[in-house]
């Protein structure tokens, strides 16, 4: 394997599934949301207040874009499937895994829902995220992992590697 990327809803443990999956492979952790705050000079959820979703969406592409790694786990923002050109440049870097979390589990995650950066238009709730997101999630999978409540990071970092080793 060369590079794995961890898609999902805000929520979902793709950044601390990542980091505890890049311990047990050796390879490197990239947090797709940092760079593009590193790369726009601003927080998440500033880009979204002054400069609107579909701006975000733009840097969020770019930033995607922009990957060039090796032997890394990427875990990017939940709304980079929302863009065709940057959910194909995932999948051309390894295997995409979607780790899929019922959304009970996600709205009992999320205490910061106005203030977390996550790409949403005014008067949207994570349930309508989700029901856009989802089919797209499916679409660019190579790879769904059942998330349910009560399992624990560690064992869904486990999962992955076990079944990405099977061959799914």
């Amino acid at each position: 394997m060369d590079n794995i990327t961890l898609i999902g809803m805000p929520g979902s443990g793709k950044s601390t599934a990542g980091v505890l999956l890049a311990k047990l492979l050796g390879y490197q952790f990239l947090d797709v949301d940092l760079l593009i705050q590193e790369r726009e000079g601003a927080l998440l959820q500033e880009i979204l207040d002054r400069r609107g979703t579909a701006a975000f969406l733009d840097a969020e592409e770019a930033a995607v874009r922009s990957l060039d790694c090796r032997r890394t786990v990427i875990a990017p923002g939940g709304s980079a499937v929302c863009r065709e050109e940057a959910a194909l440049h995932l999948k051309g870097l390894g295997p995409v895994v979607y780790l899929q979390v019922p959304l009970e589990e996600l709205t009992r995650r999320i205490h910061n829902l106005s203030t977390r950066g996550i790409a949403m238009e005014p008067g949207q709730t994570l349930a309508d995220v989700m029901a856009f997101r989802e089919p797209l999630y499916s679409k660019y999978a190579d790879l769904v992992i059942p998330c349910p409540p009560g399992q624990e990071l560690a064992e869904t970092a486990k999962i992955i590697l076990e079944r990405l080793q099977a061959g799914k």
